[in-house]
């Protein structure tokens, strides 16, 4: 009998031992054929049906994994059919998964800062690992803990429990010990050199974080601030109460110290174009000059002295020129500039400060907890109050306005403002501020060859890189922002993708951003996740922050919030649920998405419980991620050993869980750990994967007993 076989596999000829499968056929002539359920030195399980190959003659796809080779055979391994039943098995696995692949607080943190690793390294005190994570995407975690409106928050699974975690506090906790500690900020080191250089136009917080990033990619970076200082928005839109100006100014100096060349007093327009930066033989141009100019109210009255736009008037303060404003002060808008208007107002001395919003408090766009602040230091808000004119009155002026109501729903979800006929009225004032929103510099951008969106109010780039009509040119931050992105953890979002975008150009690559990632998840809104899949979980207290009483803030700028102890740190870190699975950076599944564009959604139905069993010491389970593969049972089987995992329940109730839910044996622990090991889903992780800390308070008693120790 012949030891040998011939066959073909996508037209290459192989030669492989009688017995050989079709599976190791193929990768023995480099053809790696996807799989789960396969595992070295396991009989074939044939449960997953990714490994199916066509053979010629045969009707049905085969799994390679389980069929033998044959003299004469033909095989193809990547046919539209085979493709579409991989995509259709994977569909079906994923129908019934239940977990997320990516933590919700980290798919919408606008600059993917990893918030479950930081908190993990908080929680165990291991602060100088939560500042080098954090700095992995938040080139200025300090000022972002301060201002940013946190939409990570918005979306923690915590919120089914109780309230969301405190994340932004957190990691201004790690940024300010981190400077606390030493003499310069932690910044990762730069690159080695490309020998090319990067040129970027403004030193906000778009602008620093392109200039981080491309220091450590190894780029020679310049960076031209129209002003004498940087940090843009940051450093002259926001007051110091909220920001003070030395925590920022340290890590700006940090990403500066990375090698960045800083040209201040040189403005876009003004002192350069795009032309001679490519003279000056930059290979490569950021454009990240923000939104710098108040909008315009529309209404008679608004060029008079005493009124003022939001970002003048704040700009003028963080000069620190001296202002008169009067005792009475109204400020139109609803949004954060507004409040830092009225706020700082208050400040300088104005004894009534008046907020008017065309709106209710209900569809304000500021930060909640910003507006009570306000509210607690004697903010006057007036709702449904739409400005029709500023006029004089005496010698002050008066804001005439219509009384508005709630129509339907626009297009943004928020009820239309609709006017009260007849009903108009005046507020007294000694200053106006206008704080409507922001506008870019249009007509000197446009000068400069870079395309304006369809409505001309931001710059057309590709959102994905970052790239504009210019192929050596990127743009970022504000000026090409739509209103709900202009916030400064966006920026530094875009700063760090047209960072990727530019290397990839450089380098001559196809310029395409970061590359697709396939996630699972649980629900994309806290409101989709049943609270009851977090019943087992204690009720912990959000932490709070110290701050400066009402009547003492009111008299100064300095700041407001008095950042947490490291005991209040430690508490609220260990109240992260984890949720992320600690498998997703190797996970072949999510691999497999991508590849063959898989719809988790496709096949809908019931869906495995959402339960963690942490009660094992080397090991934790997740059997929502299950995808009952069969190798965790299997190698309990092989050699003489006793088995740790085993199946229960029939057909689509089937569950692997500890072998009749026995405690485990002292000497089955390794076994626990190889099963871990093999796992292909994150259903079964070593602990030591997840460092000391493990915050899976959630684990009910019925789960914890079935893996007992």
């Amino acid at each position: 009998m012949n030891s040998e076989v011939h066959l073909t596999i996508d037209g290459q000829a192989v030669t492989v031992p009688a017995g050989t499968t079709i599976l190791d056929a193929a990768a023995k002539v480099g053809i790696k054929l996807p799989t789960l359920c396969h595992h070295q030195g396991l009989d074939p399980f044939t449960s997953c049906f990714l490994c199916v190959v066509e053979v010629e003659k045969r009707p049905n796809p085969v799994p390679s994994c389980g069929t033998q080779v044959m003299e004469g055979m033909v095989v193809q391994t990547g046919t539209p059919r085979i493709r579409d039943t991989r995509k259709m098995c994977l569909e079906l696995l994923m129908s019934d998964h239940c977990g997320d692949c990516v933590a919700p607080c980290v798919t919408t943190c606008p600059a993917g800062c990893n918030i479950q690793a930081f908190m993990g390294a908080l929680a165990e005190e291991r602060d100088a690992d939560a500042i080098r994570i954090i700095k992995e995407a938040l080139p200025i975690p300090g000022a972002l803990g301060r201002v940013c409106p946190r939409p990570c928050e918005a979306k923690c699974r915590r919120v089914r429990v109780e309230e969301p975690l405190a994340v932004a506090w957190s990691h201004r906790f790690a940024a300010d010990t981190d400077a606390g500690k030493n003499s310069a900020v932690y910044c990762p080191p730069a690159g080695k050199d490309t020998g090319k250089r990067v040129a970027v136009v403004g030193a906000g917080p778009a602008g620093m974080s392109a200039a981080y990033f491309l220091r450590q990619m190894g780029y020679g970076v310049t960076v031209f601030e129209a002003q004498e200082e940087p940090g843009g928005m940051l450093r002259w839109g926001i007051p110091a109460y909220r920001l003070p100006r030395e925590e920022l100014s340290r890590e700006l100096q940090g990403i500066a110290g990375m090698g960045v060349e800083m040209r201040y007093g040189k403005a876009l327009g003004r002192d350069f174009n795009l032309a001679d930066l490519r003279r000056e033989g930059f290979s490569a141009i950021f454009v990240a000059v923000g939104a710098p100019v108040s909008s315009a109210l529309g209404i008679e009255g608004e060029k008079l002295p005493g009124v003022w736009g939001g970002v003048e008037f704040l700009g003028r303060v963080a000069h620190g020129e001296k202002i008169d404003m009067g005792r009475k002060v109204v400020v139109i808008g609803g949004g954060n500039t507004a409040i830092d208007g009225v706020r700082t107002a208050r400040r300088l001395g104005a004894s009534e400060v008046t907020l008017l919003y065309r709106r209710t408090r209900a569809e304000m766009p500021a930060l909640a907890i910003e507006v009570q602040e306000a509210e607690k230091e004697g903010t006057r808000f007036q709702f449904l109050a739409a400005p029709l004119a500023v006029v004089k009155k005496g010698s002050g002026l008066a804001v005439k306005c219509q009384q508005m109501q709630l129509g339907e729903p626009g297009p943004d979800g928020r009820r239309r403002p609709m006017p009260v006929e007849g009903q108009v009225f005046e507020v007294e004032a000694d200053t106006v501020i206008a704080a409507i929103g922001q506008r870019i510099e249009g007509g000197m951008l446009k000068q400069q060859g870079i395309e304006l969106d369809k409505r001309g109010g931001a710059l057309s780039v590709n959102p994905q890189t970052m790239q504009t009509c210019q192929p050596d040119v990127f743009a970022g931050g504000d000026a090409v922002a739509r209103e709900e992105q202009k916030i400064a953890v966006w920026a530094v979002g875009s700063g760090h993708l047209a960072a990727i975008g530019i290397d990839q150009f450089l380098r001559g690559q196809a310029v395409v951003g970061r590359p697709s990632q396939f996630r699972m998840t649980m629900g994309r809104s806290p409101e989709e996740v049943t609270p009851d899949r977090f019943a087992g979980i204690d009720k912990v207290a959000r932490t709070t922050m110290p701050e400066l009483e009402p009547e003492d803030r009111v008299t100064h700028f300095r700041e407001v919030e008095q950042g947490l102890t490291p005991d209040k740190v430690r508490v609220e870190a260990r109240r992260c649920l984890a949720c992320g699975c600690s498998a997703a950076r190797d996970c072949v599944v999510r691999d497999y998405g991508v590849e063959y564009g898989v719809d988790p959604k496709r096949f809908t139905g019931a869906v495995r419980d959402y339960a963690v069993d942490t009660s094992h010491p080397d090991v934790i389970l997740e059997p929502g991620k299950c995808i009952n593969c069969g190798i965790c049972v299997r190698l309990g089987r092989i050699k003489d050993r006793s088995g740790v995992f085993g199946f229960v329940h029939r057909g689509f109730q089937t569950r692997v869980k500890p072998y009749f839910e026995m405690p485990l044996k002292e000497e089955d622990r390794k076994l626990a750990l190889e099963c871990a090991e093999a796992c292909p889903t994150g259903a079964i992780v070593k602990r030591s994967d997840l460092g000391k800390h493990v915050c899976f308070a959630r684990t009910g008693a019925a789960d914890a007993k079935t893996m007992g120790h």
